[in-house]
């Protein structure tokens, strides 16, 4: 999942989809509204956002609303602090052996 998270965030509407719904639940009219896509685009797009686990959806009447799925976000954060725990005891490492030197 964290792999189809990534990949899902890779494209630069996708991104900007998810910044939309993470600040403002919604339907696809109003995201569709506020991009230079058309409101098919902007639903398949969702599509791979909800798949990725990056967003969910509720109905409300005829109407899908879209939001940021904090969930989907674990595993990546879960990723960046595992790289910037190694980064930084690889760069300690480092470091200390110049010392030494």
């Amino acid at each position: 999942m964290e792999q189809q998270a990534w990949d899902a965030l890779a494209d630069p509407t996708r991104r900007q989809i998810f910044e939309l719904v993470a600040k403002h639940p919604s339907h696809v009219q109003p995201l569709a509204d506020q991009l230079p896509v058309s409101r098919p685009a902007v639903s398949q797009h969702l599509k791979v956002l909800l798949q990725a686990g990056l967003v969910g959806a509720k109905r409300e009447g005829t109407r899908q609303i879209y939001f940021a799925d904090q969930r989907g976000l674990a595993g990546l954060r879960r990723w960046m602090n595992e790289f910037w725990d190694e980064a930084l005891a690889n760069y300690q490492q480092e470091f200390r052996e110049d010392e030494n030197d």
